[in-house]
């Protein structure tokens, strides 16, 4: 018998940018078993005191991106624990900046962030970057969207998320998307990625522990995944 799983979704009322919460309402279809844990802002994450196997953080505005890296700094040592026992993380949109060594405003100052991965981000507030997207990620291919004022800049080649294949990585010089470490994946990839991605989702899945997952609404997706890729594709 397989034991339960526990997915922490953090801070969900206002972690929630583009509908990407979207990710974990459709996971919950697909694992209807499954523990699934809202924490609230002035909560103290599940994480930190107990086994969870997906931790999940969504995008968020500017000015709350810098008040849930003050929340997270208290247990940035216990994130990084988490990390290297393969806890899988899925952390979408600009959530992978708090992350990062510092977020850079316009006017040159720096938001100090968690310091996990050896990038930084820069925000143009006056420029949203809208696009397509497709990569490859351990031969699946990857579909998806970006919505972003900030790009993400550093060394993330040994451990990235994806290859581009259509659109950009970190930045828009960058072949590299996202960043990866064991079974940690940041992300600006939106969709919601989980919906619009079913192998990657089962894959996902997998790493959680899951021996045989079953998508919800499997056909159907998978055609919606192959239609949208070739469209893609042929853009």
């Amino acid at each position: 018998m397989e034991e339960e799983l526990t997915i922490e979704i953090l801070f969900p009322e206002f972690c929630n940018l583009y509908g990407d919460l979207s990710n974990m309402k459709y996971l919950q279809k697909c694992m209807p078993k499954a523990n699934f844990h809202e924490t609230a802002f002035d909560e103290e994450p599940l994480f930190v005191t107990e086994k969870v196997n997906l931790i999940y953080l969504g995008p968020m505005t500017e000015s709350r991106q810098e008040k849930v890296i003050q929340k997270l700094l208290p247990y940035k040592q216990k994130i990084e624990e988490r990390i290297e026992q393969n806890v899988v993380f899925l952390i979408t949109g600009n959530a992978l900046e708090i992350f990062s060594n510092y977020i850079e405003k316009e006017d040159g100052s720096k938001i100090e962030a968690l310091g996990i991965f050896p990038i930084y981000a820069k925000r143009d507030m006056l420029h949203r970057h809208n696009s397509k997207f497709i990569g490859k990620w351990e031969e699946i291919e990857i579909v998806g969207f970006k919505s972003q004022f900030t790009f993400s800049y550093g060394d993330n080649t040994h451990g990235y998320f994806a290859t581009v294949e259509k659109g950009i990585g970190i930045h828009q010089e960058s072949q590299l998307e996202g960043i990866q470490k064991n079974n940690f994946i940041g992300t600006y990839v939106i969709g919601p990625i989980l919906i619009l991605n079913p192998y990657f989702t089962k894959k996902l899945m997998e790493k959680m522990g899951m021996k045989e997952p079953k998508l919800a609404f499997e056909e159907d997706v998978i055609k919606a995944y192959e239609y949208r890729l070739k469209e893609l594709q042929n853009l």
